[in-house]
């Protein structure tokens, strides 16, 4: 992996930092892509499949997705807006077009035909905006299938971040332990089946992983399990804000409740325009800040 856009004399620019070291420390900043194109154009997963012909009504996501932002800047987060393309459709799907661990920041590879090209939209904001970044050398790699949970990442691989790449973020970050989950081709990344919302509490469909897979998950974490048609509606990808706070859909109000009774405080959003293309919360957020001191620009 190369590292682009580090000082090169001093006074020339002065970087931004970046830094995340879980799924569930206070949230500052996070990147965002409004759906203003947003369309299935091409099926690229189940969910995608069952709205093929129904589609994505542009102004009620945008809407919803409007909402959402108030409700974050409300929160004191900090967001940030990456420019819509047109030949982009899936681009409000930010989480999977990098990922930060520690102070790095990971620029995806992207597997599928219809995705490319997000990567060099994310590139061209990062360097307006002075962010370095480090991009992968071999494979490919999908924020969505990547979860940080202190000195442990998980790294989903299946049809979107390969086996390669495993070992490329265990040369970049020597002090974490990178473990390999296999996602199976029917789920689209690893936050489709897990997701770590705070210390030793993660939510799952625990059907989605193989036997070794999920008796590795249970000595982590105390697993909050999903159904399959919660699991359809995207129930493990909630965001977590940090402090106790979960942001999901009104629509899986069962795990809301277990979520409340875990000790968490649940937000209820609703943003289902946008999760018919296969993504929710935790897809079209981009975490560039998390916990440590936030300091403004």
């Amino acid at each position: 992996m190369a590292t682009i856009g580090s000082r090169q004399r001093e006074g020339d620019f002065i970087e931004r930092s970046v830094y995340c070291e879980s799924e569930y420390d206070r949230l500052q900043e996070v990147l965002m892509c409004p759906p203003a194109y947003m369309t299935i154009k091409e099926v690229i997963n189940h969910t995608q499949q069952h709205y093929f012909r129904e589609n994505i009504d542009v102004a009620r996501a945008t809407k919803q997705f409007n909402e959402f932002i108030e409700f974050l800047v409300n929160m004191s987060i900090r967001v940030e807006l990456l420019p819509p393309a047109p030949t982009l459709p899936e681009q409000v799907f930010t989480r999977d077009i990098g990922v930060v661990i520690a102070n790095r920041l990971i620029l995806s590879s992207m597997e599928h035909s219809i995705r490319r090209g997000e990567e060099k939209a994310l590139e061209a904001w990062l360097r307006k905006q002075v962010i370095p970044f480090t991009k992968v050398q071999s494979g490919s790699l999908e924020g969505g299938d990547i979860m940080i949970d202190g000195h442990q990442i998980w790294v989903g691989v299946g049809n979107r971040t390969s086996p390669e790449v495993v070992d490329e973020l265990r040369a970049l970050f020597p002090s974490h332990q990178v473990s390999a989950i296999a996602v199976r081709p029917r789920y689209l990344h690893l936050d489709c089946i897990l997701n770590v919302i705070a210390p030793g509490v993660a939510l799952a469909y625990v059907d989605a992983f193989d036997i070794e897979d999920l008796a590795t998950l249970r000595r982590f974490y105390r697993l909050i399990e999903v159904t399959e048609d919660e699991q359809f509606r995207l129930a493990t990808n909630v965001l977590s804000l940090g402090e106790g706070c979960i942001i999901s859909l009104p629509q899986n109000r069962r795990v809301n409740e277990e979520l409340g009774k875990a000790g968490l405080e649940v937000y209820e959003i609703d943003i289902t325009e946008i999760t018919k293309s296969g993504g929710s919360f935790r897809c079209i957020t981009f975490p560039l800040r998390r916990g440590g001191v936030f300091v403004g620009d």
